[in-house]
Formats: C-alpha cells, structure tokens, sequence
C-alpha cells in the first residue's frame, strides 16, 4: 500500500513501468481534448475548485484518464475532501500514476501525472484519511468516470464460515470471499489470527451488482444475520477477531452505515447498543483455500451443523424474495 514516504521515494527515483506507453503530437492532442482539457493535462494548469459536480459524485465506478482512457482510480477509493477537486487515498496500481517534484509557485509539492501518455492531473497531498493517509487532488476535466458493473463490501460478523454462506445466496452478489482485514500484520493466516493478536477480523468481502441488491439491502441482511451487540463475540466465538465492524468501500457505505446503525439503535431491536465499528476499508487478505465456500464443502462438520446451517436456512425462511434463483434450503 502506497504512503507518503513510499510517494517522496517515487518521486526521487522514478515510477515503475506503466502497463503501456501513449505518445501523441501536440498537435493530436490539441485535435482530440477540449480547449479546458488541453490546458490542463497538456499545459500542467488547474481548473477553478468547485466547477465540477464529479467533487460530490460518489457513485461506484471507475475513473480513467480523459487523454488515453488508462484505468487511474476507483470510486472506492474516494472521498470528500472540501477542497473543491475530486480527492482519491490511492490510484488503483501502483503504476497507474506517476509522481514529479514540482518547484512552482514558490514552494515544492508533488506533482501527479498519468504514466501512460504523461497528462497532469494534479497534486498528491500527506493529509488524507487512513489507511494510506494519501489526498490526491486531482482535477475533474482530467478524468472520465465509467460505471463499474460491480461494486464491493466487506462484513466482519463472527465466524466467515457462516456470513459467506449467507451473502452466497443473495441475488445480485456475484462472489464472497472469506478472509482477514482490520489489522496491522501482512499475510496473517488462521492460525495467528485465532491468536488474537494481529488485531485482524474475520471478514467476508463481496462483488455484487447494485442493479440488483443495493448496499442498504446488504447492510440490513448482515445485520440480520448476527448479533451486533456482543463485543468480540458471536455465539459460541470468542476473540476480537469475531468482532462486528463494517468496512467500507466509499463515503456513501460510510454514511449508510452509520444511519442504520442509528436507525437500529433508535427501533429498540436489541436491548443493548449497537458495538459494530464503521471503518474504512483496509488491505484485504484471502483466508486460506480451505475456508472457501466451507459450509458447501463440509455440510457435516460438527460446527457448521449446529451454527452454519440453522443460520443461513433462518435467512432463507425470513427473506425468500432475496435469494438466487434456483436454490434449495438445506435440511439437517
């Protein structure tokens, strides 16, 4: 994950390679872009703060460059920054940007620019929310913005055996994997995990299609599905690493989040408050093969008869109208 020192370092050293190199003439260029779009990525200027609507966008999708259509940013990824230009943690690879010391205007700042074609898009600032604490301040006339077909979430509610079997069956997720997030140590496995001591949950993560199931839906089905009462636990798990948290991919997950979570509160479900944590999404890491797709692959393991099973057929019961096509409720 890139930081501001790993950015410094890039900008001394130089980027990697992009994927692929696009030279045009300025002539081809200036017959291409719109006068604004020529001064700005061609000519390295800066568009007025607040002249575009892409600032308060924060629909699912995905942002190229405006000159040669290189894949730059994920609308994950961004957030509002108050700025008045568009404001990204990261760009989707670590080669999709590249970074230059920029003198002007009396004082240094980072410059960035696409790595494929060289277009400027604007500056990358050390005051930026975790995890990377990066603020791309990118200008909107340089980016076009394509809608993603699919868009991620990640839950944290106990055991992954149990919430990947459930959000398996909702129409409009494409994939679940069940994995680790949430904590300081890289490629942690199970074992270290169950440890407790890598501050890492047990996660699930989702590519669903909001077509057909919004993040609403999901977030009301997750929070169905466990108990968000319990601190660090779920049932017969103990641990912080059964916490209930919410990871989200964007401000819109953040803000949706935390109104359900009041909106709970405020029903008088539970008798006790809500204790699922909102965060911002972190590095995700795929648990082992093993735990993929563990309920369909051990229908008789002891654990997944008396938790996995009764769970997920309860959903099945309560929101048929929510379930793919063509499936069928186990029996034990």
């Amino acid at each position: 994950m890139l930081d501001w020192n790993t950015v410094i370092r890039l900008a001394n050293e130089g980027t990697p390679e992009p994927d692929r190199v696009v030279r045009k003439s300025d002539e081809e260029w200036r017959a291409q872009l719109s006068d604004e779009q020529y001064r700005v990525t061609r000519k390295k200027g800066t568009e007025r703060p607040f002249s575009s609507e892409m600032c308060s966008l924060f629909e699912p999708g995905l942002y190229r460059c405006v000159c040669c259509d290189t894949l730059l940013f994920d609308a994950g990824e961004k957030f509002e920054s108050g700025t008045g230009w568009p404001s990204f943690t990261q760009p989707v690879k670590p080669n999709a940007v590249a970074y230059h010391a920029d003198p002007s205007h009396g004082m240094t700042r980072i410059e960035t620019t696409c790595n494929s074609c060289g277009a400027h898009l604007g500056h990358v600032f050390p005051d930026g929310p975790p995890p990377t604490g990066l603020r791309y301040c990118i200008n909107a006339v340089a980016l076009q913005k394509e809608k993603a077909a699919l868009d991620r979430a990640t839950f944290g509610g106990g055991c992954f055996w149990c919430t990947e079997a459930i959000f398996r069956e909702l129409a409009g997720v494409h994939a679940v994997e069940s994995g680790y997030s949430g904590g300081a140590m890289e490629n942690p496995d199970y074992a270290s995990v169950c440890s407790g001591t890598t501050g890492h949950a047990e996660v699930v993560q989702l590519q669903f299609d909001p077509g057909k199931v919004d993040y609403e839906t999901l977030l009301a089905r997750f929070f169905e599905m466990h108990n968000p009462t319990t601190l660090n636990r779920q049932g017969p798990d103990i641990g912080s690493q059964y916490r209930s948290v919410v990871f989200f991919h964007s401000a819109g997950q953040e803000l949706a989040a935390q109104k359900a979570i009041e909106e709970i509160n405020h029903s008088g479900r539970w008798p006790q408050p809500l204790v699922t944590q909102v965060e911002p999404a972190r590095q995700f890491w795929p648990a082992e093969e093993y735990h993929q797709d563990y309920e369909k692959r051990n229908p008789y393991n002891g654990y997944v008869q008396r938790v996995s099973i009764p769970r997920l057929n309860r959903m099945k019961a309560k929101f048929p109208d929510l379930l793919k096509k063509m499936t069928c409720t186990r029996s034990l």
